[in-house]
């Protein structure tokens, strides 16, 4: 119960400005647009052909609080990237659950790694946490379980994107979770990747890895929030 209201209570205070709310993101448009069909058409049906009152005006305010929620989901904030290199930013809005050293295959031995925890109320759209070349792209097929599960960076559905700039690689992992369904990653290999910039989203709730080498200067903690393109994860020492 705890856990539950703490990711609540830090997704609400994350995005809460009008600025947030009115701009939506493109990866997004699909599902606002069924859900604005399906609030109009239903609303209407529901206020010609349904009563008594209470009932009706109950089931009408379910479809227009389902609008504000998948709205208020899909808002896409501006964000200002840090000036300077030698940073690796945060792929994506969140909490920091998880800091610890791993072996990865990509980086060529031993790195660290940054896991953030995304509530089903932080912003979703995620962002590129380092310029260069994308050099792997891989998407893979796998189970649910929810995404603060230290497990789910291997059991789930999940899209792999490594990146080279000269000497630095970074390898960061989209992770579906319980309620997440769908990750959306506009991206393929040989792609020029822009720190900061938008490349894609995962809907409704999940978590993102952030691999990096060792020998940089981990700048979060456990318990940090993350704001993606602005949050320093590392820097070169």
């Amino acid at each position: 119960g705890c856990f539950w209201y703490s990711w609540m209570i830090d997704g609400i205070s994350a995005a809460t400005s009008s600025e947030e709310i009115l701009h939506i993101t493109k990866y997004g448009y699909d599902v606002v647009g069924a859900v604005v069909a399906i609030v109009v058409v239903g609303s209407l049906l529901v206020w010609f052909f349904v009563d008594p009152k209470p009932v009706k005006y109950g089931v009408v305010g379910v479809f227009l609080v389902s609008l504000l929620f998948t709205l208020y989901f899909f808002r896409d904030p501006e964000r200002v990237p840090p000036t300077g290199d030698g940073f690796i930013l945060a792929p994506a809005d969140g909490k920091v659950v998880l800091v610890q050293k791993v072996e990865d295959e990509f980086l060529g031995g031993e790195a660290v790694q940054v896991s953030i925890f995304m509530s089903p109320l932080n912003v979703h759209v995620n962002r590129f946490p380092i310029s260069g070349t994308v050099r792997y792209f891989q998407h893979f097929p796998g189970e649910y379980l929810v995404a603060f599960d230290e497990k789910s960076s291997l059991r789930n559905e999940r899209t792999h994107i490594g990146i080279e700039n000269g000497k630095t690689r970074v390898l960061f992992k989209l992770i579906a979770g319980f309620i997440a369904r769908r990750i959306v990653a506009d991206v393929k290999e040989g792609d020029r990747a822009v720190a900061g910039e938008r490349f894609g989203m995962i809907r409704f709730g999940s978590r993102v890895d952030v691999i990096f080498p060792k020998a940089m200067e981990v700048r979060v903690g456990l318990g940090d929030r993350t704001v993606a393109g602005e949050t320093i994860l590392a820097s070169i020492i």
